[in-house]
């Protein structure tokens, strides 16, 4: 057997993973990273726009706090997160970035004096205070009542990540990457490791651990339409939920972005119209301002998306090869913003579009973007269902985001609840101690073995694995996205249970060996039906709406029987998930209420 023992193993080396390798490295304790991809290529370095912290650095942040930062995040979130867990986030937030700061994120910095700023297309005029001159300044994000969104011009995760892997090189923490981690080792109670493939030669080993982290992401691939990379096809949230007793939380609160281009749907930060940029239609008439008078483009990213899909179902989308889109337009912003704050925008309209943002307009429509959905733990990272196992950032259910994640909560919550997930990872380990049963790891070695080998026999079956992947993802765009109903989410359960058989009948058409792209999909593809008949069932069963979960047949919101969170297990043999539920917060500071954007209808928790 090949095996490799360490006190923390970490599943995943983009944000969350490294900064909670950081902090268990810092701690004196020995930290393995396992990543598909090396860690500077990890989808963290793909976020743009900034991270939230309430630093009130800027004029246009005077008097942002911790409360108010909360109060925003449980407003965007539908009051479905976390409470207690929001009020560590927005607590520990501010500390976090000058933290990075301290690290080498060249934050943009305010500049005192007299400046222009554009909101909804128009121009007015800011003065920054020359006390102030410096410090870590921030651009308006959606769903905010202040500006509070440190960035690095819309690089921001790319400087974060280069920065804090320099940190996992300085601590002496080691990377295996190009190995990807096929299942959790476990007896029931105790997570002790995984099994991981290597991705260059295809094989297997195990990797033991007092604790396990998985930071693997979303799993948006689920979807034909995403700006999620290639890798985010769920592989954390597979393995947890292969175990049978961990959770995955609010599997149906799925985020669409408004501003994915079209065709590819990659991502054009939310930066672009926290700057001022607007949304256009077909006769290039702004409408948001319409639909949304206070906040207008800067409403939730669950409404924008809701409102833009509506302007487009009544046909005043632009026709294009590739569907209806609507334009973004942030020429008004001219040509030294856009090349200086919003320069990666700049490079992906000309290398993937062949437009010059300067001059022309950006096609947009919603794409899927964020998954709120992850593994549920406690507000100290831990699984539910196995000890040893935890979880942080996007493969997480922390549960920090509820139904809708605000933009730049997400980039700020990898660092953050890698801090403090990182903290308690390194209390358990120095206070626990497991030991690694030998016949179990072989055991666990020969299973995965004898499914890769049944795969590249084609013993299973001769479906193709692609054309399963594929029906997965149409029928979760046809009637799992942004508008749901009830005829539409059991006709997406009925075929997804058809797929999910199929799936099981995968076979491969090459030999399976060595670097194989083929493999890697048909050893996820069962796992990633199975994710997505919990994000169709999981809708099914909600009937409400509810941020980014709008159902036109349950158009309020339900606070009466619905202020909870789902919890998607799956036992073996099953061709559904199990359902149950929790409060949505143990501790509420803030009652349920208006998000102040968004019309929706709210039905109290205290009518009968």
């Amino acid at each position: 057997m090949d095996i490799e023992v360490t006190d923390i193993l970490c599943i995943g080396a983009g944000l969350a993973g490294e900064r909670v390798a950081v902090e268990a490295a810092a701690a004196g304790h020995q930290a393995i990273c396992l990543s598909i991809v090396p860690p500077r290529r990890s989808h963290s370095s793909a976020a743009q726009g900034g991270m939230q912290a309430s630093l009130g650095n800027s004029v246009m942040g005077e008097g942002d706090n911790p409360d108010v930062h909360f109060e925003d995040t449980v407003k965007g979130s539908d009051w479905g997160c976390d409470q207690e867990v929001a009020r560590l986030f927005a607590e520990t937030a501010p500390k976090a970035v000058r933290e990075m700061a301290f690290w080498g994120i060249p934050w943009n910095r305010v500049v005192p004096g007299k400046s222009t700023y554009f909101k909804g297309g128009e121009k007015y005029e800011k003065v920054e205070a020359k006390e102030k001159e410096g410090l870590i300044t921030a651009r308006s994000f959606g769903g905010t009542a202040k500006w509070r969104t440190c960035y690095t011009s819309d690089g921001t995760g790319h400087t974060l990540l280069y920065t804090m892997d320099n940190k996992v090189v300085e601590l002496g923490v080691k990377v295996h990457d190009r190995m990807e981690a096929v299942s959790l080792i476990h007896d029931g109670r105790t997570c002790m490791g995984v099994i991981a493939r290597c991705l260059s030669t295809g094989r297997l080993k195990a990797y033991l651990a007092k604790a396990t982290l998985i930071a693997t992401g979303g799993y948006g691939r689920i979807y034909r339409e995403t700006t999620n990379a290639v890798i985010n096809e769920g592989g954390g949230a597979i393995i947890a939920l292969d175990t049978g007793v961990v959770p995955i939380g609010n599997p149906e609160a799925i985020q669409f972005h408004p501003t994915g281009i079209v065709p590819t749907h990659i991502l054009v930060t939310e930066g672009c119209r926290g700057d001022g940029g607007t949304l256009l239609d077909v006769n290039e008439h702004r409408f948001m301002n319409e639909y949304e008078p206070e906040k207008a483009e800067l409403a939730s990213r669950d409404v924008v998306s809701r409102w833009m899909t509506h302007h487009i179902r009544k046909g005043l989308g632009v026709k294009s090869d590739y569907g209806d889109h609507l334009w973004l337009d942030i020429r008004h912003l001219g040509e030294k913003h856009i090349k200086t704050k919003l320069r990666e925008v700049d490079e992906i309209c000309h290398n993937f579009l062949g437009i010059d943002p300067l001059t022309q307009l950006i096609p947009v429509r919603p794409a899927q973007h964020y998954t709120m959905a992850g593994v549920r733990t406690d507000k100290d990272g831990a699984a539910y269902g196995l000890t040893g196992l935890f979880c942080a950032g996007e493969a997480a259910c922390w549960d920090l985001h509820g139904f809708n994640r605000l933009g730049g909560n997400s980039l700020a919550e990898t660092v953050v609840a890698g801090r403090i997930v990182g903290k308690k990872i390194a209390e358990f380990v120095n206070g626990h101690d497991v030991q690694f049963d030998t016949g179990l790891i072989r055991a666990n070695l020969k299973r995965e073995q004898e499914r890769m080998d049944r795969l590249a026999g084609c013993k299973d079956g001769q479906e193709n694995v692609y054309e399963v992947r594929n029906a997965m993802q149409e029928e979760l765009m046809e009637r799992v996205g942004i508008f749901r109903d009830h005829d539409g989410l059991q006709k997406a359960v009925e075929n997804l249970q058809g797929i999910y058989g199929r799936a099981q009948k995968v076979g491969l058409r090459s030999n399976g060996l060595g670097a194989n792209p083929e493999l890697s999909v048909a050893l996820k593809i069962n796992g990633m039906v199975r994710l997505a008949l919990c994000v169709a069932y999981g809708a099914l069963m909600r009937t409400e709406s509810r941020g980014c979960h709008a159902r036109l047949d349950y158009e309020a919101r339900n606070d009466r029987d619905w202020l909870n969170r789902t919890l998607a297990t799956w036992k073996e043999g099953d061709d559904l998930p199990t359902l149950n539920y929790e409060p949505a917060s143990q501790v509420e500071e803030l009652p349920p209420g208006s998000r102040g954007y968004g019309a929706t209808q709210v039905i109290s928790r205290d009518e009968t």
